[in-house]
């Protein structure tokens, strides 16, 4: 409880300040979120975007308007004008207006400026702010020279609609200068004369592509003046490449984003440095800790803390240092675990030592009496005396079938050792041709008299299969597998063998058409001593015949799988490394 406890305090206030933290960020981000759509909505329409903005950027309090000074620099710097137009017409706010501007509107005024976006010779963008009780009106207005130009040429150079011709080239020196291009368009939209560079011009305008230009030309790399008379049915548009720094980013945030920034990034350098305290802090004790692990994985039980260990984690006078206290249950739960690991071992080599000694009795003390039943078994069935032929034949068949069995399962305690404890008896190892290995092993099957209810079929590559293994293991693997396919199925089976091949592996496939396994025995098929049949029938073997082929293969670095099904046969599938 003291370790929750003290975890609980640490990590807990680091959670807080990262928290924080995040917080900070989020709203940094959020108010970089608003800027960049008012920087957009600005693109769009810089005079609409603009308006909207010092509307949302103006508060209006005792019958007066307050507005950020970089508005009134920016509107002075455009040589624009902004009005503010009370409920009773008169202007209660107002921005580098010039003279010819009145300083109160009428009804007819003000419908004629929202309605037609103009008032003289200026274009007028209007909104109606209706946020306080008392509605206020904004006007914002400035000249458009590109059009008045525009306008300009039309009256000078125009015959019918279009460009004179003796006048074109007066135009389009006057057009080269701003890197500007006119074109004149029907009512259908079709281009009918170019003047400028044609490469770039439009060949026909879709009905709303001049309005998106108009209302968004931050999106386009021109900006256009269109000016429609209504006499010829024609309209002259010129494009105007747009100018660097058209288009201002919106400051509105910029304050407060850069307080935001300044007190995140103080924060979070804050956090770094107390995250790499609490690293070193938490870190030094857990490689400790990763070090009793190692050592406790090597089984080196005894040696938990090395002397510079203990060093580290110990004063003189045996007390916990301080960085350490924090994990003092810890480090006492380490020693209480390594000294039951090390008992632990201690009996498990004391366990397999008994087993080993077991082992190695039983198959002294049953080896003589078993050899004399044999004998005995072979006499009784042999040379009957008192007892019918019959009887004796089946008493002396009775012990020798036991006699066989006890021995076969000796014999199989002796190789399951043999394999498991490599070094009590080295495998030898040659280069083996594993095509001639399988084949000699089917024959032996094929000329056994008392098999032949099973058919045996051989499938086999040319080529000669050379892998390294030992051909004294290898034949008795082969003997186990095709034992189990004749034992554990009914007559008239066959038992296809086959070897190759595959993938850069030689492999030895036994496959046969009998009964099959359910899933229970193959998955305990290579258990040792599960025959997956009757175990009171000793003819069917010690059980320990496929336990054994796995670690033969396994010996030779190889594996092997097993596929088979109810009713559709089994086979047996081994790979081993090629050399």
């Amino acid at each position: 409880m003291k370790v929750q406890r003290r975890m609980a305090f640490h990590f807990t206030y680091q959670l807080i300040i990262y928290s924080i933290l995040i917080f900070i960020a989020m709203m940094v981000l959020f108010l970089i979120l608003i800027s960049k759509l008012m920087n957009d909505d600005l693109k769009r329409n810089f005079h609409t975007g603009a308006l909207s903005s010092i509307i949302t950027g103006s508060y209006y309090e005792n019958d007066e308007i307050k507005l950020p000074a970089h508005w009134t620099k920016l509107i002075k710097e455009r040589d624009m004008w902004l009005q503010v137009v009370g409920p009773k017409g008169n202007a209660i706010f107002a921005i580098n207006v010039p003279d010819d501007q009145p300083a109160s509107y009428s009804v007819t005024q003000l419908l004629s400026i929202q309605q037609t976006g103009k008032y003289g010779a200026y274009i007028v963008d209007s909104e109606l702010d209706q946020t306080y009780d008392t509605p206020l009106f904004y006007l914002l207005g400035y000249k458009n020279p590109q059009l008045e130009k525009l306008t300009a040429w039309y009256t000078a150079y125009q015959q019918n609609g279009l460009v004179n011709e003796q006048y074109r080239e007066v135009l389009l020196a006057k057009l080269l200068e701003t890197d500007s291009y006119l074109l004149i368009v029907d009512q259908a939209g079709n281009s009918v004369q170019t003047i400028g560079d044609k490469s770039s011009a439009f060949n026909i305008y879709e009905p709303l592509e001049v309005l998106s230009m108009q209302q968004s030309p931050g999106y386009y790399d021109t900006n256009i003046s269109v000016y429609q008379p209504s006499a010829s049915g024609m309209t002259w548009i010129m494009h105007t490449p747009n100018e660097p720094g058209t288009f201002i980013k919106q400051p509105v945030f910029k304050e407060i984003i850069r307080v935001f920034i300044l007190v995140g990034g103080s924060i979070l350098l804050l956090s770094l440095a107390i995250s790499i305290w609490h690293g070193h802090r938490y870190g030094q004790p857990l490689i400790l800790f990763s070090g009793w692990f190692e050592r406790m994985g090597s089984g080196l039980y005894g040696e938990v803390l090395t002397p510079k260990d203990r060093r580290k984690v110990f004063h003189r006078s045996g007390k916990l240092r301080i960085r350490y206290r924090l994990y003092r249950e810890v480090i006492e739960s380490f020693y209480l675990m390594a000294e039951r690991l090390a008992q632990t071992e201690k009996d498990r080599l004391q366990l397999e030592k008994t087993r080993e000694e077991w082992m190695a009795g039983i198959s002294h003390d049953l080896r003589t009496p078993l050899s004399t039943i044999q004998g005995y078994g072979y006499i009784l069935e042999s040379t009957p005396a008192s007892w019918s032929a019959e009887e004796l034949q089946d008493m002396g068949k009775m012990i020798r079938e036991k006699s066989d069995y006890m021995l076969e399962l000796i014999t199989d305690f002796s190789h399951i050792y043999q394999l498991k404890h490599g070094g009590a008896m080295p495998m030898e190892k040659n280069e083996i041709e594993l095509g001639e290995l399988v084949r000699r092993s089917i024959l032996k099957y094929v000329n056994d008299v008392t098999l032949t209810d099973v058919d045996f079929h051989y499938e086999g590559d040319e080529l000669p299969i050379v892998i390294y293994g030992n051909e004294k293991w290898l034949q008795r693997l082969m003997d186990n597998l095709l034992s189990n396919a004749v034992k554990h199925n009914e007559p008239g089976i066959t038992v296809t063998v086959s070897s190759g091949m595959l993938n850069d592996e030689a492999f030895i496939r036994v496959c046969d058409d009998g009964r099959g396994m359910d899933e229970e025995t193959i998955r305990n098929l290579f258990e040792r001593y599960y025959r997956g049949t009757n175990t009171e029938e000793s003819s069917d073997g010690s059980g320990l015949g496929m336990s054994i082929a796995k670690m033969i293969v396994e010996a030779h670095k190889g594996r092997i799988e097993v596929c088979s099904a109810m009713g559709e046969g089994t086979s047996i599938h081994i790979y081993f490394p090629s050399e």
